[in-house]
């Protein structure tokens, strides 16, 4: 087993859980699993109707939350003031015949660092299709573009390790401090994907938080009715705070490690 590091940097992302076809596009405060293979699948030129998602049930997927990033709302319309003839298509073939209004809920300004585990061959295939995408990746939705450097690592041994250990971390204010003075590191908690996560006072997760977005099936009561969900887990171990450095050699400090792996 090996893997590879992304780093999810852009103006804008969107990681939709539960929005598909409604008025609220909304976005969990971090990328999700269905994402990020969804975003493979398209670099490897798997179409929506295609199978041949299981070749992905195997991933290990870790996420190290650099920039919470600030949630906005976009409201959002289209086909508004035409004729019907040129309003949004309906599934059917038809036309809607009104604007359709939705509020597309984004976070600004984030950054993750993804950490893929997987058997040697595939990571060497996801990175193959990364390199040279079939179709362009993107944070969540299409009008979302990721910043370079995109792909950190093509390979590396233990890429949860190296998450918490060696990439530089983006951030540009200094992390809550405890009682003692010291930078606060990453919380141990235990939660379920479909209820609210501990957050810092922001209502986001705090950076340098460490979490684990693979299912692990899990059964809870909510509103009366028996549901079916996720466990999610942060690590107890905190992020160095020497990974952070200066904001302003941000840039350069990444570079260097992603050219790390091509002079090895």
């Amino acid at each position: 087993m090996s893997g590879l590091l992304l780093r999810l940097a852009g103006p804008l992302q969107s990681w939709g859980e539960r929005s598909a076809f409604t008025p609220v596009r909304d976005t969990a405060p971090f990328p999700t699993r269905s994402a990020l293979i969804g975003m493979f699948a398209a670099a490897e030129g798997i179409g929506r109707d295609e199978a041949g998602l299981d070749r992905y049930q195997d991933l290990r997927f870790t996420v190290r939350v650099d920039r919470p990033g600030v949630r906005l709302v976009d409201y959002h319309t289209v086909g508004g003031g035409f004729p019907k003839d040129r309003t949004a298509a309906t599934s059917g073939g038809s036309n809607k015949g009104a604007a359709v209004i939705t509020r597309r809920h984004y976070l600004s300004d984030a950054v993750f660092v993804v950490a893929v585990t997987a058997a040697d061959e595939t990571v060497e295939r996801l990175a193959d299709a990364l390199s040279r995408p079939h179709w362009a990746p993107y944070l969540g939705r299409r009008s979302c573009v990721p910043d370079e450097p995109f792909l950190l690592r093509r390979h590396v041994d233990d890429p949860e390790e190296e998450l918490r250990t060696r990439v530089p971390l983006s951030r540009t204010a200094p992390r809550a401090k405890d009682g003692d003075g010291q930078e606060a590191g990453a919380v141990a908690v235990e939660f379920l994907l479909e209820q609210p996560p501990p957050t810092s006072a922001s209502g986001q997760p705090a950076p340098a938080d460490v979490i684990d977005v693979n299912d692990v099936p899990v059964s809870f009561a909510q509103h009366g009715r028996s549901h079916t969900g996720r466990r999610l887990h942060r690590t107890v171990e905190p992020v160095p705070r020497s990974l952070a450095g200066p904001p302003e050699t941000l840039v350069q400090r990444l570079i260097d490690y992603a050219h790390l792996e091509e002079s090895a």
